[in-house]
């Protein structure tokens, strides 16, 4: 038998420890929080991604009654950038949540289904998505979505 670690290195800082495009992109991602259409669940997600070009992409999510129709900020960015920027490479990814009125205290992170889309356009462009996540306790660095999805599924997976 075999036994192994699978972990990955997490920085945490402040809004005034960022790098000032670092900054950027996370109160881009709060500002987002203010467009989520969140009736039912009262929880507001906003996300920013970066596009090489220093471009600045928004997202928030959108819920339905029917909660499966719904999606989350960080999908709703990315199909965004792969509708209209898709030759693009996306250097990063700052997600923001407030509920009550308030941003969150702890960070939120990508659901499953966010981190499965994110992680194949990380693969596809062959170079890594950082990953910047708001919490008012502090924010919460990753260098690539690959490092907080271990046992990966990508396209490859599908050939025989």
């Amino acid at each position: 038998m075999r036994e192994y670690d699978i972990g990955f290195k997490v920085k945490v800082c402040s809004m005034a420890e960022l790098e000032a495009c670092d900054a950027e992109l996370v109160g881009a991602a709060m500002r987002a929080t203010e467009t989520s259409y969140s009736p039912y669940s009262h929880f507001k997600v906003g996300a920013a991604i970066r596009l090489e070009s220093g471009e600045i992409i928004m997202g928030s999510n959108q819920e339905n009654a029917s909660y499966p129709v719904g999606c989350c900020a960080e999908r709703t960015a990315l199909f965004w950038c792969g509708a209209n920027r898709r030759d693009e490479v996306i250097k990063a990814i700052a997600i923001a949540a407030c509920t009550r009125g308030k941003f969150t205290s702890d960070v939120t992170g990508p659901c499953g289904m966010c981190r499965q889309a994110l992680l194949e356009v990380e693969h596809k462009q062959g170079s890594p998505i950082r990953l910047l996540l708001y919490g008012t306790n502090g924010i919460h660095i990753v260098d690539s979505i690959g490092s907080i999805v271990p046992f990966s599924f990508y396209s490859d997976s599908l050939s025989l």
